[in-house]
């Protein structure tokens, strides 16, 4: 292939129009690909979100059914979990920028990650499908526990076959992505010179190896139950539903860190472009990813106190549980730290990670309160879990998204966005989010169950607020949106090193060319050397 400079999005290969898209090798068209479908999945998640706050600012029934609520709720969750925040930051940016920031021309297997992104539609395509059936959509919630999926609800097959074949896609990616990492680095790039966001997607990329097999597996016997009669989880049939939950969370728990670690790696190479600074505890940050990819595996058990188990298991999943906490607090040690007397640049990309970090925080300190026996039976299944989960997903991964695109979006186009529009998007995303879920904190203590269709009088006003956040928080995202479709059309164009970032993809035209570098990219002893 010839090293002459094109730009990838002017390439033409074998194919023309989209076929050029849907068959190319390119690991930065497959990146658009996967950006594309997931902001797509992400809006209409975000919608159905919206629908189910509205029917929940008044007490009964205010704009649907309680089943129509039950296949909304279902479907919001299966959208969110399996085809936007799993695959997310690892799909788009670690396809586009994890071969630029180790030196590579391509991801170690092109073709495959092309089926990668094919399995993800076909499984993403199914998924959607299963909602229109006229048997009518799926309401066993995006969990799909047992015995409740194995004797009732409609559709379940087809939505587990469809989060089974999601799974495959993120096995392949993770493979793809290890092999990439081991064998595609720049010569003289050692393990401890790489920039911080290959740390994060190699760490990743295990999780993905290791335990998404698992969730696999269970996903294929709640199916032969339905089809054959099989007793894995059915009382009735000598299965037991307790072991759907182990193995639902077995994969589960670490699939939160699939969704986070990116979300780190993308701060943690924000924050020393954004202050001018070498980064704070290099060696520090890099393990803990590791780290937390090791332990994530092993505290599982805490989404189960009260499912029944023995005080000893209890007592260990809860220490280990607060174990992982330490490798998270490391990493925000680590970014005050590089912060600390930096020259700061208060630009888009920065403000959300800023923002990602008071959210991961106020996520991260009630997981410890859940991680704790007492509390966790005190607020299990109540808005509380609501509350947590979407303060570490979305104001985790979601709001590192946002900061990644603002970050990359001059390399991955060539083009400049409005900084007004985006700090305005950014300040009103982060109120709306706020106003959306911190209610959720209030009234779970008090007792308001999660995924209810009804409601005691006495929660209306968090409900409320709770629903003028939504509102606050799409119409962000819309604003946010249009800024970059129109920077992408309209924008001046971006140089080479708008930021003056010291990584490798800083050290290239933007866009990229077809290959990424033109002669052998240099490779520094420190990739965050600002001297």
């Amino acid at each position: 292939m010839s090293t002459e400079y094109i730009s990838f999005l002017e390439h033409q290969g074998k194919y023309k129009g989209i076929r050029s898209w849907i068959f190319a090798t390119d690991h930065k068209r497959i990146a658009f690909l996967y950006m594309y479908a997931i902001a797509s999945f992400f809006l209409i998640g975000a919608i159905l979100g919206l629908l189910m706050r509205i029917e929940l600012i008044s007490p009964g029934e205010t704009i649907m059914k309680p089943q129509t609520y039950n296949g909304l709720f279902t479907v919001h969750g299966i959208i969110m979990i399996f085809m936007v925040v799993i695959p997310g930051l690892s799909a788009v940016f670690g396809n586009f920028f994890l071969p630029i920031l180790i030196g590579a021309k391509d991801v170690a297997f092109p073709k495959l990650n092309l089926f990668s992104w094919w399995l993800f539609m076909l499984g993403s395509i199914l998924a959607v499908a299963s909602q229109l059936l006229k048997s009518g959509p799926p309401d066993t919630g995006w969990t799909f526990y047992a015995p409740y999926s194995t004797t009732t609800g409609t559709n379940v097959i087809t939505a587990t076959t469809a989060a089974f074949i999601l799974g495959f896609s993120s096995i392949l990616t993770g493979l793809n992505f290890i092999v990439t990492v081991h064998r595609m680095r720049a010569p003289g790039m050692k393990f401890f010179n790489m920039p911080l966001f290959p740390w994060a997607i190699y760490a990743t990329a295990w999780i993905q190896l290791l335990a998404t097999p698992v969730v696999g597996i269970t996903l294929i016997m709640l199916i032969a139950e339905r089809l054959f009669g099989i007793g894995f989880f059915n009382p009735d049939l000598g299965g037991d539903p307790v072991l759907f939950q182990h193995l639902f969370w077995i994969y589960s728990h670490p699939a939160v860190y699939i969704m986070i670690l990116p979300a780190m790696g993308v701060i943690t190479e924000i924050i020393p472009t954004f202050c001018q600074k070498k980064v704070y505890g290099y060696k520090a940050i890099a393990m803990s990813s590791l780290a937390i990819a090791g332990v994530g595996f092993l505290v599982w058990g805490h989404h189960m106190y009260t499912s029944g188990m023995s005080e000893q298991a209890r007592w260990f999943f809860s220490l280990l549980t607060f174990l992982v906490a330490v490798p998270s607090a490391i990493k925000v040690f680590n970014w005050i730290s590089t912060m600390y007397k930096g020259s700061i640049d208060m630009k888009p990309p920065f403000l959300f990670a800023l923002f990602f970090i008071f959210l991961f925080m106020i996520g991260g300190l009630t997981g410890l309160i859940l991680g704790s026996v007492a509390t966790d039976i005190q607020v299990h299944d109540t808005s509380f879990i609501v509350a947590h989960f979407h303060y570490i997903i979305f104001g985790g991964m979601g709001f590192a998204f946002f900061a990644a695109i603002h970050y990359w979006l001059p390399k991955m186009y060539g083009k400049m966005y409005n900084f007004t529009r985006a700090n305005i998007a950014a300040v009103a995303l982060f109120i709306g989010f706020n106003l959306l879920y911190f209610p959720q904190f209030l009234i779970g203590i008090q007792g308001m169950p999660r995924r209810y269709f009804d409601y005691p009088p006495r929660f209306q006003w968090a409900q409320i607020t709770s629903t003028i956040g939504g509102f606050i928080l799409v119409s962000a995202v819309i604003l946010m949106i249009t800024n970059l479709i129109i920077g992408v059309r309209r924008g001046a164009k971006a140089p080479a090193n708008p930021w003056n970032g010291t990584t490798l993809e800083w050290q290239i035209p933007s866009p990229p060319s077809l290959e990424n570098f033109d002669e052998e990219p240099l490779v520094k002893e420190n990739p965050y050397d600002y001297k």
